[in-house]
């Protein structure tokens, strides 16, 4: 019986040191993303799809998080000095951020939408349907370069959030505002920028898909995350998240 006890007493403490030894890793997202990624007022806390990713991916692979929210055109930096350990936000995995970072599978695609004044009822198509207006497009972003180089627009301004390019259009500083779909819709649908209208008939030119990023050559847990991922995408989990943030 002492020698049971004694087994038990034993398998408890190493239990015990095992969970205060999980590796926790620091997770950079933007508070300015939703439903990607947004802060929560009520809680003070970062929340969205991409935060109930990470999660998940961590209940998979046997550690622990700690969000840490910071503006998106510093993401790279952060992870690159060592400050985070995984970008969890609605970041493209392209192939110039891929030189720099390691990108995980695919997590979810879509393009860029436009967002214009409801007075204006043009019909607007693509970049070229824009020629001679004042947009604004996210620091950090592909839009940004892409709407510069078409030399379309008469002016392409930088901002750091959507939130500020939705009050920039709804006050008249800007003709219109490009960024990711799925945030400008859910932002118009929630009604928090009336006055404002996402063009249905415009065709997104930058398609791509949304990756979480590690350092370059951390294997380990890219394997993890991947495995984590491909696990939800089969388990229905990832289902559920979407759904549950109107994706």
């Amino acid at each position: 019986m002492w020698f049971k006890r004694t087994l038990v007493a034993i398998s408890l403490s190493i239990a015990a040191h095992a969970a205060q030894a999980q590796t926790v890793y620091k997770v950079g997202s933007t508070p300015t993303g939703t439903p990607f990624t947004f802060l929560e007022a009520k809680t003070n806390t970062i929340q969205g799809v991409m935060v109930d990713v990470i999660e998940e991916i961590a209940k998979d692979g046997g550690f622990k998080i700690e969000i840490q929210p910071m503006q998106f055109s510093a993401l790279i930096a952060s992870l690159t000095s060592g400050k985070i350990d995984i970008i969890s936000a609605a970041m493209y995995g392209s192939p110039e951020r891929a030189k720099i970072v390691d990108f995980s599978q695919d997590v979810y695609a879509y393009g860029e939408g436009l967002v214009v004044s409801d007075k204006d009822t043009t019909d607007y198509t693509g970049v070229e349907d824009l020629k001679g207006k004042k947009l604004g497009a996210q620091v950090g972003t592909r839009y940004i370069d892409y709407m510069k180089s078409s030399g379309a627009p008469s002016e392409v301004s930088a901002y750091e959030s959507l939130p500020d390019i939705l009050r920039d259009v709804t006050n008249g500083r800007l003709d219109g505002g490009v960024g990711d779909y799925p945030i400008l819709a859910y932002n118009i649908a929630q009604g928090r920028f009336p006055g404002l209208r996402l063009v249905q008939s415009y065709k997104p030119a930058v398609v791509g898909p949304i990756n979480i990023a590690v350092t370059k050559g951390n294997a380990e847990l890219l394997e993890k995350i991947n495995a984590g991922l491909a696990n939800m995408k089969k388990d229905g989990r990832f289902d559920a998240i979407k759904k549950k943030w109107g994706l």
